[in-house]
């Protein structure tokens, strides 16, 4: 323990962080970085710098990095359609790439010889929060105090609080969320509480950013979204930076209901997990970029698409962001975005996300093609029998050996 001299905290502010960076200064004995990133979570982090100084701290970062988390990870990451365990849209998987670079960043910036995080030894993030890190910089050395502590619940950490003078907010609002929250511009997700038994319905007190479907309005909104190499561009025509594009998306989806979501989930470390998630905007963004590539992506390219998603929806979940694998699949799928340009017209109904329309100059959607009117014709429909009789011979030739059905 006594070489590390220097070490870098992701610090939210709150009741574990506040006593990690008391915890690591007693029992390794080093001078403590704080690292605060803003990436929407709807809380103010400035405060997170009084809390920080006022425990010694030197070093603090507070860093607003919503334009980079939407524009380099969500939005990537949705061009993929990236779903994991086919309901999960990875809100919080997708923010630990950014801050374990910033740490690793910031770690180079101030000489520091190790990172550290709140993560537990039950959890998904520890892996991710770790798994980047030493992509990014090998030989980091990484503290995680939850694996290492005796300070294994509340109580416990409260009285840590109490003894060395730590004033957090938990202490003050005895009213406190029986949930563990995690929320950026993506989402917010719930967890504990009533949740831990998975038969039993959650509060509608519970949710934060959206109304129920059925105290949504009566009347369905109307929305257009511009794609430009498979990300948004704009909403209505006007034109938007990435992060204020989740954001008009979180608030509108929120206000029609759309984007709750309860699931349990296979954790990374082995057991299973029950969470309740708000994604608005990012149901609204899946929904809608499905539409744009239907009528942009040859057949067969999304169809390998479609094929990759799940293995890249793997890789997010389980940390492997910075992995050769992600990038390389990456590419295969930028270089099929290329194509997906275009207007989405979306009705948002209690709910339910609908596709109206959609419309592209890149659209391989030929009408005189599919048209079920005389087609002039554009296509013979005679060319099918032989399609079938190849498609089919492997199929006769077996039933002929008598290797039919039983």
């Amino acid at each position: 323990m006594s070489d590390v001299k220097k070490v870098v905290l992701a610090y939210s502010g709150g009741l574990d962080t506040s006593v990690i960076v008391k915890w690591l200064q007693e029992t390794y004995n080093c001078e403590v970085v704080t690292f605060t990133a803003d990436l929407g979570q709807g809380e103010e982090v400035e405060p997170a710098r009084a809390k920080a100084q006022a425990l010694g701290v030197k070093e603090i970062y507070v860093e607003d990095l919503r334009e980079i988390f939407v524009r380099d990870y969500v939005f990537p990451m949705f061009r993929a359609n990236a779903i994991y365990e086919g309901e999960y849209l990875l809100g919080t998987s997708i923010a630990r790439p950014l801050i374990a670079r910033r740490l690793v960043e910031i770690a180079n910036e101030t000489g520091a010889d190790a990172i550290s995080h709140g993560a537990t030894g039950k959890g998904n993030d520890q892996v991710r929060f770790e798994l980047g890190a030493y992509a990014l910089k090998p030989g980091i050395q990484v503290i995680a105090p939850w694996r290492e502590w005796d300070l294994n619940s509340r109580e416990k950490l409260m009285e840590y609080c109490e003894e060395h003078g730590i004033e957090v907010d938990y202490a003050k609002n005895k009213k406190k969320s029986p949930y563990s929250m995690d929320a950026n511009l993506l989402h917010i997700s719930y967890e504990g509480g009533v949740l831990e038994d998975p038969w039993t319905e959650c509060e509608e007190e519970m949710w934060r950013w959206s109304v129920s479907p059925e105290q949504a309005p009566n009347e369905a909104t109307y929305i257009d979204l511009t794609y430009v190499k498979g990300d948004i561009s704009a909403i209505d025509g006007k034109e938007m930076a990435a992060h204020e594009v989740l954001e008009y998306l979180n608030k509108v989806g929120g206000a029609n209901g759309i984007g709750r979501l309860d699931i349990v989930e296979n954790r990374y470390v082995g057991m299973k997990s029950r969470g309740c998630y708000e994604t608005p905007g990012g149901t609204i963004m899946m929904r809608a970029h499905r539409a744009i590539e239907s009528i942009t992506l040859d057949r067969e390219a999304a169809h390998l698409k479609d094929e990759m998603m799940p293995k890249y929806a793997e890789l997010v979940y389980n940390g492997y962001w910075w992995s050769p694998e992600r990038r390389m699949l990456q590419a295969a799928i930028d270089e099929s975005q290329k194509v997906v340009n275009g207007v989405v017209r979306l009705k948002l109904y209690k709910g339910n996300v609908i596709v109206v329309g959609r419309q592209s100059e890149d659209s391989l959607f030929d009408a005189s093609i599919a048209t079920f009117e005389d087609d002039a014709g554009a296509y013979d429909q005679k060319d099918a029998a032989g399609f079938i009789k190849l498609n089919s011979l492997r199929l006769r030739i077996a039933a002929s050996k008598g290797r039919g059905i039983e």
